[in-house]
């Protein structure tokens, strides 16, 4: 039956122009029971069936007794192969009835890819040489041509229709499948969707969206949002600071991957760090940059020249793609002088060594291939988004992007990061129980997934007598602010444990703000830790995995001691706080 259905498809290419040939008759993983990887021969140029055949690789997973097959790609663009662990873990208990079929993007890991060694992204001047190397071929190493490669695996297996899972650059593969192969879907599920411009190119422009999270963040805080000006603005006079007055201890680099509010430590207190720093404390600032290192390592990757297939064949960028290497210069120069997406920074603060604004500018794109040509009709299948808002591009924009598909549900993640059905979070883990009732049903419910679990500092305290004083009944404004103060110390210790972050995750001790040692283990132990000048506190915080903490702590000053126990909601955006402070109860 296999055999015969792909006879009926081979017929049905050759009598309707612009679909590809299939491979002839079933590969040898059609008939696997346990995990085969293979790899088929393909056009270099679908578009050409005389033109060079090309092997490309994919890995093939049967299920017992299934009843569909999903097609992942986790993005990129880079080889695919050595994620399948990962999307195991992912998609876990989907793939008991579902197979997963897994395909290495053409020009990616064993997927023939053209080598231009000692070339990188980092390098601008081998740029052009890689370029020279690959030819004409590098036009082909695309999204549009990849589509027919996966559907070409599907028919060499003998698949009916598949499920999608796309995340990343995975979204923009599934897109131009879609596009191409309407037929061979049922469902589409997409994670942290790259955005598709009017002319049917990714759009890269939103990638530098730090601004709009750090207004997002602040604004939802009534002590951030109080401080005068924006969020962002504040920022961007602390980056013009720095590079007016130096500072050995926070570089403009740093400053620039300190301002990914994702991370929940840095959504926290990157603006109230910066407006510190600008008013003569820096020691906030000082904390938070010494996790960053100074400067990028070297890119190594060995598929570069696939890589700039990719990301140059299938996005738009401010120049003409046909214009010469010196025109496209010419016209990003201007572009970028008079826009400024990287505002305050410059291409070569964010990654050092690079002289060009673009890299694309010396890799030739002289083929018409839109991943999702503007005018093709999308399948009116069930689509799922999800959109976490401190993602690169912004919920509202995924959701114009993807209104091309007739039966899309954008599902809007408060806080959350890019690549959620990855995060070893509780929000990933939200957002991967939504995939897997999604992949399995086809039905999309709603969990309510969420990274907001935090609000933004509005400032950092210097002494005792700054911290405005607990609302707790019974006890004196001195001890009210004493306990505020201990309680914020407690709190800074504690944030750095974030379910939701990554940076923190395995750090194993920390210097206090302005004083002290925190050591994360099983407990979290202060030890002589200020948080503000005139106030040391020790004691152990029990943290419970659904953020309940308790402490027992010791607040010295220089006059006395006090005996705190504290007991808080630790990742909230509303924390409960009760206890007692010196044996008198309050809450």
């Amino acid at each position: 039956m296999i055999v015969k259905a792909l006879g009926l498809l081979a017929l049905a290419a050759a009598l309707l122009p612009g679909v590809p040939t299939p491979p002839h008759g079933p590969h040898e993983c059609a008939n696997a029971s346990a995990r085969c990887d293979g790899s088929i021969d393909v056009p270099l140029d679908w578009e050409n069936s005389s033109s060079e055949r090309i092997s490309v690789a994919f890995a093939w997973i049967p299920a017992k007794d299934a009843d569909g097959t999903v097609v992942a790609n986790l993005g990129g663009p880079g080889q695919t192969l050595p994620a399948i662990p990962e999307m195991q873990r992912v998609l876990g208990p989907v793939l008991e009835r579902k197979n997963l079929l897994v395909m290495d993007p053409r020009g990616m890991g064993k997927s023939s890819p053209p080598l231009c060694p000692g070339a990188g992204v980092d390098k601008p001047e081998t740029i052009a040489p890689c370029a020279k190397s690959v030819g004409p071929r590098g036009a082909y190493f695309t999204a549009d041509q990849a589509s027919h490669d996966l559907d070409a695996i599907r028919r060499a297996l003998g698949l009916g229709k598949v499920s999608f899972y796309g995340n990343s650059y995975g979204t923009l593969y599934a897109q131009a499948y879609a596009a191409r192969y309407p037929g061979s879907l049922d469902a589409i599920f997409l994670d942290s969707s790259v955005v598709v411009d009017r002319d049917g190119y990714a759009s890269w422009e939103n990638y530098w969206s730090w601004g709009r999270q750090f207004d997002l963040v602040c604004e939802r805080s009534a002590a951030c949002d109080a401080l005068p000006g924006s969020a962002s603005g504040t920022w961007t006079r602390l980056v013009d600071r720095l590079w007016e007055r130096p500072d050995p201890e926070v570089s403009v680099f740093q400053t620039s991957a300190l301002n990914r509010m994702s991370e929940p430590v840095f959504g926290r207190e990157a603006t109230a760090a910066a407006d510190a720093y600008l008013h003569g404390d820096p020691a906030p600032l000082h904390r938070l940059a010494r996790l960053i290192p100074t400067k990028l390592p070297p890119a190594n990757d060995p598929y570069v020249a696939g890589y700039l297939g990719f990301r140059c064949g299938d996005g738009t960028f401010p120049f003409d793609r046909q214009a010469s290497a010196t025109e496209r210069q010419t016209q990003a120069e201007r572009y970028y002088e008079r826009v400024r997406p990287l505002a305050p920074y410059q291409i070569t603060d964010i990654f050092p060594g690079i002289g060009t604004v673009e890299p694309c500018i010396n890799w030739p794109t002289p083929r018409h291939s839109p991943p999702r040509p503007p005018a093709q009709a999308l399948p009116a299948v069930p689509v799922l988004v999800m959109a976490g808002e401190l993602d690169m591009n912004s919920p509202t924009e995924v959701t114009q992007s993807l209104r091309a598909f007739p039966n899309a549900t954008v599902v809007r993640v408060p806080f959350g990061p890019h690549a959620l059905t990855s995060s070893a979070s509780p929000t990933g883990d939200c957002v991967r129980g939504m995939l897997r009732t999604f992949l399995t049903t086809k039905q999309v419910t709603d969990q309510k997934c969420t990274g907001e679990n935090y609000r933004a500092l509005g400032a950092f305290p210097q002494t005792v007598g700054d911290v405005p004083p607990h609302p707790a009944r019974k006890l004196s404004t001195a001890q009210r602010r004493m306990l505020a103060a201990t309680f914020a110390t407690a709190a800074d210790a504690t944030a750095r444990r974030n379910p939701n972050g990554y940076f923190y995750t395995r750090m194993q001790n920390e210097p206090g703000l302005r004083g002290g040692q925190v050591t994360f283990g099983q407990d979290i132990a202060l030890d002589g830790v200020r948080f503000v000048r005139d106030l040391r506190v020790s004691g152990p915080i029990k943290l419970t995995p659904d953020g309940r903490a308790t402490a027992t702590l010791r607040a010295e000053t220089g006059k006395r001691t006090h005996e705190v126990a504290l007991t808080w909601t630790a990742f909230s955006t509303r924390p409960s706080l009760s206890g007692t402070f010196d044996g008198i109860p309050f809450d």
